[in-house]
């Protein structure tokens, strides 16, 4: 039980922070880099510039945590929630997030390159300035309702492999695939 801790600044590489409660907690510029955050709650905590490269973070709530500019390259975060949090400008660069939900989250100008999104759920997310999903994996994605107009290095076959709708916004020179809306069980 940490809530509310103050770890502004922290050096914190390769902690285990297992089932850890961290809610509310100061991580401003901290550096966590390839700790493991397995089921930790992280929820409404500040983590500006923090440093979470490489950690291992399965079904971890980072929800409204405020992450403005912290790196996740080459993080394991698959099935964490993101739900509200501020993610602008964040870097998940190869970051695998398989079945992470990012509704409500702002994820404006933040780069998902080479990121596995599969299944990941973007619906409801919104951002004011360009993403980045150059050569991201979007098995099963879900972009329903989307504004991806302003999105970069976003790719006819990655959108064949994602769940959109009518609703959903495509770069210019990118059709919608005749399979949208998905037909799948979710699980």
């Amino acid at each position: 039980m940490l809530e509310g801790q103050d770890l502004s600044g922290a050096n914190l590489f390769g902690v285990d922070f297992t089932s850890t409660d961290l809610r509310n907690s100061n991580l401003l510029a901290a550096n966590l880099e390839k700790a493991t955050l397995v089921r930790a709650s992280l929820a409404d905590s500040t983590a500006k510039g923090a440093r979470f490269d490489r950690i291992e973070a399965y079904r971890t709530d980072f929800s409204r945590m405020d992450a403005q500019g912290a790196v996740f390259a080459s993080a394991e975060i698959q099935r964490s929630n993101f739900q509200g949090a501020n993610l602008t400008n964040v870097d998940f660069t190869k970051a695998e997030l398989g079945r992470a939900q990012f509704h409500d989250a702002d994820i404006s100008g933040s780069r998902f390159s080479f990121a596995n999104l599969a299944r990941a759920d973007f619906r409801g997310a919104r951002f004011t300035a360009p993403i980045d999903f150059d050569r991201a994996f979007f098995f099963l994605t879900r972009i329903e309702g989307v504004d991806l107009s302003n999105s970069a290095g976003l790719s006819q076959w990655q959108l064949n492999m994602a769940c959109g709708d009518a609703r959903t916004e495509l770069p210019s020179g990118l059709t919608r695939p005749e399979d949208w809306p998905c037909q799948f069980q979710q699980e």
